[in-house]
């Protein structure tokens, strides 16, 4: 079924149709809208990237000084609490704010394109207390700025991040023959070497050894997190010395060690299995799961003649004709289908942060499901701020937590799952029909069923989904039906 190129483009490309908001046509639009997008402000972190390292740096060193007083026996039980809450209210403001960014972004490429290199250089929040506060700063300052660049650029950023130091351990990593380990009985820690080479560049089955593994770990030594300044530090008396050889070539610390990472970092980028590796999954995550293999040659040959800008390989992406072509080839991942969901729902922007004010219980600013109670004569009560805050986060976070894909924790350094089969399960599709009869009660009371599936669908709605439509039993199952339809789930 051909579909016209906007409605495509919204659903491919972006998170969906929205009413108000065009959509583009071509590759000249969509790249439009990642220029825009890198020049915009994003909404997380929310006091900034300053103010977020502010904060940071100081709840990180009460925790320290509260650890260090229960090691001398005199712990502080309400600073151990307080922190906690402090760290897990910010992550819960950054979580809602990246919500509403994707929701109500004009950007649709720049926020699906946001997700994929988020995802393909996994750090999660659930770390540690702190991470709650770094990942975000993370996506900001490291993923998103970059993306449009040299990959080598943007796999640097990533990699040297203290969010990915801490996740995969590599502030706890020192040289087997360093000082540091002959003092402290301390060893290597391969997990950053091994998702070096396996997800972030070469890919799996690229041909390196448990050796390459090893080497890039030993050439990672030195690096660690400076926790007062949240940076990225290299310790010579961590790191390993002597030359290091990597996947055939040799490393040598020439220049007291501090350069030999960058170096590696530089050259995996520019090795043509990470662009082979890279190209693909984009493919794979834009287009179909086994993605068209001109298409991908394309992109490798883009890649090749333009050292490795990102821009270029997704022009080159975006200009195969292919890229047009047969839609929902792909499920939506959940947050994809909340956030595509809403948009369809036309959910206005202040409505989201006043659903964050309904899962807080504040009285002060009733959002779309207070108001919702509020109509149906609900009195105003302890109970009911509890049950009010339930559905609010029935909507948002706690549903995406419910159908696998909190925001800012995947399940492992690999991601979160992009093939369809991940996500069409019995349970999976439950939830979302779940989903889409709360949204169409709470959010949906001014929309007939039709209106709605034109507005949500506009031409990839198919005959069958409209006749369906057309019979439902009453409004609220016809917008539960839009919203749990078969192409309404897939792009």
């Amino acid at each position: 079924m051909a579909l016209a190129r906007p409605t495509l483009a919204a659903i491919r490309y972006g998170y969906g149709l929205r009413p108000g908001q065009d959509s583009p046509s071509d590759a000249d639009g969509l790249m439009t809208q990642l220029a825009k997008g890198i020049a915009a402000k994003d909404r997380f972190p929310r006091e900034g990237i300053v103010g977020r390292r502010e904060t940071a740096t100081r709840v990180i060193s009460l925790r320290a000084a509260e650890s260090k007083a229960a090691r001398e026996g005199k712990p502080n039980e309400s600073i151990r609490k307080e922190t906690q809450r402090e760290a897990q209210r910010i992550y819960r403001l950054d979580a809602m704010s990246r919500l509403a960014q994707a929701v109500h972004s004009p950007f649709g490429f720049y926020e699906r394109l946001g997700s994929f290199w988020m995802d393909h250089f996994s750090t999660s929040a659930l770390k540690s207390l702190p991470m709650r506060m770094i990942v975000p700063l993370y996506e900001t300052e490291a993923i998103r700025p970059r993306m449009a660049g040299s990959f080598a650029d943007l796999l640097k950023a990533a990699i040297l991040h203290p969010a990915m130091l801490i996740y995969l351990d590599q502030d706890q990593s020192v040289g087997p023959d360093s000082r540091v380990a002959q003092e402290s009985g301390r060893g290597l820690n391969e997990n950053l070497g091994r998702e070096l080479l396996e997800l972030h560049t070469l890919g799996a089955g690229s041909g390196y050894t448990q050796e390459d593994v090893r080497a890039a770990a030993l050439i990672l030594t030195g690096l660690t997190v400076d926790n007062r300044a949240l940076e990225m530090v290299y310790r010579p008396r961590r790191a390993q010395g002597g030359a290091i050889t990597l996947l055939g070539r040799e490393y040598q610390d020439d220049e007291a060690g501090s350069q030999d990472h960058m170096r590696m970092l530089e050259d995996l980028a520019a090795d043509p299995r990470t662009a082979a590796h890279i190209c693909r999954k984009l493919a794979a995550h834009f287009i179909s799961d086994e993605p068209p293999a001109d298409m991908t040659e394309v992109m490798v040959a883009s890649w090749k003649a333009s050292n490795g800008n990102l821009g270029e390989v997704y022009r080159a992406m975006l200009e195969h004709p292919l890229a047009w072509e047969n839609p929902g080839q792909k499920i939506k991942q959940p947050f994809e289908f909340i956030v595509s969901g809403f948009r369809a729902l036309n959910l206005p922007d202040d409505n989201m942060a006043a659903l964050l004010a309904d899962m807080e219980g504040d009285d002060d600013d009733v959002g779309p499901v207070g108001k919702a109670m509020q109509m149906a004569g609900t009195a105003k009560s302890a109970e009911q701020r509890r049950k009010r805050a339930g559905q609010a986060n029935a909507l948002t976070l706690g549903a995406l937590q419910k159908m696998g894909q909190p925001i800012w924790q995947p399940p492992s350094p690999a991601g979160i799952p992009d093939k369809s089969d991940a996500w069409l399960t019995p349970g999976q599709l439950s939830e979302r029909i779940d989903w889409s009869r709360r949204a169409a009660r709470l959010l949906g009371q001014k929309l007939e069923p039709a209106d709605f599936l034109q507005v949500a669908l506009a031409d990839a709605a198919t005959p069958e989904t409209r006749k369906i439509i057309s019979q439902a039993p009453s409004k609220l199952h016809g917008l539960t039906m839009v919203l749990a339809s078969p192409e309404f789930n897939r792009r």
